[in-house]
């Protein structure tokens, strides 16, 4: 029997335990992942022969034994991998993709469960969830409880400023900086066409493209995201403190995501403070006096932003807790 709900609306595994295979485990957010779910009760993960990592009917053999699969893979062999497991008809898993090939995609779930009060029942319900990526994750956070409550319009003109540590970048980044060939600091997606755009806006219900400009650090992991606004350009010239309510009320009962005092930080973030966590702390800071403020979401990339969504995904798809 498949992961599939039944007439009274329970969930039937294929085994007693809810099985997972994480198809591409030896990448960085695949092992991240793999890390995760040892600590998971009641949950087994199954692996592939090293060997018969790119053998399709290798692969699809143990897709059709399994509850769930992950997807640490890049765009493309993700998309390949979908329609492979998609070709067992009835015996298919249910999937969590952590690549951007899915984010927008019609049939897809997104998986940021705080979205907003109906979404953890989405990604409950749904054959296919779509990880978030590390940047909109946290400048999704941010815009989406403003333009819902109407303190922030679709069309405002937001610019996202956001540095992340260098493991978000794939593995030539990764071992240019390892090795020491790489900048300390550098700005890049200047051409303004990054690949998350897409999901912020769809997800952050912005109708106007945002300016998304990414930065990485020389350091392995870590995140900040930053939205600077002036205030008197906002309907009803909202203060500081009214985008600080707005954003506890929507994540009042969130357990991942919390909204911190801003003064307790004397005007400082560090990039790295939740590392290791899966946690994911927003910060209004403002001057009165000018009018101004800057919306802060602080995050593990690898955690809250990759492998700590993924697994919050997959305990509220298989019925393990997450929300």
């Amino acid at each position: 029997m498949t992961a599939a709900s039944t007439k009274s609306g329970a969930v039937a595994f294929k085994a007693a335990t809810p099985t997972v295979f994480i198809d591409g485990e030896a990448g960085t957010t695949g092992l991240e992942i793999r890390e995760r779910l040892a600590g998971l009760d009641g949950l087994a993960v199954r692996s592939i022969d090293a060997a018969a990592r790119k053998d399709p009917a290798a692969r699809k053999a143990l897709m059709a034994e399994v509850d769930l699969i992950v997807l640490c893979l890049p765009d493309d062999a993700a998309r390949d991998a979908v329609a492979l497991a998609d070709s067992l008809g009835g015996d298919a898993p249910r999937i969590v993709d952590a690549s951007t090939a899915h984010r927008v995609a019609e049939g897809w779930a997104y998986g940021f469960a705080e979205l907003d009060a109906k979404q953890p029942d989405v990604i409950r319900q749904a054959r296919h969830v779509a990880n978030p990526g590390c940047y909109p994750t946290g400048a999704i956070a941010l815009v989406r409880p403003l333009v819902d409550a109407g303190l922030m319009p679709a069309d405002y003109p937001v610019t996202v400023n956001a540095v992340s540590g260098y493991s978000g970048g794939g593995r030539s980044m990764i071992e240019a900086y390892e090795a020491g060939s790489a900048p300390l600091f550098e700005l890049y997606g200047l051409g303004l066409e990054h690949k998350h755009i897409p999901e912020l806006m769809a997800f952050g219900r912005l109708t106007r493209r945002p300016i998304f400009v990414p930065s990485v650090g020389n350091f392995r992991q870590g995140m900040l995201v930053s939205i600077p606004l002036h205030l008197d350009t906002l309907p009803g010239k909202p203060s500081a403190s009214d985008l600080e309510a707005a954003l506890t009320t929507h994540y009042a009962t969130a357990k991942q995501v919390t909204v911190q005092p801003a003064a307790a930080h004397k005007g400082r973030l560090d990039a790295l403070a939740l590392n290791d966590t899966d946690k994911l702390e927003l910060f209004v800071f403002a001057n009165d006096a000018h009018r101004q403020a800057v919306l802060v979401a602080r995050l593990d990339n690898l955690g809250k932003g990759a492998a700590g969504a993924a697994v919050q995904n997959i305990g509220l798809m298989l019925g393990l807790g997450g929300a």
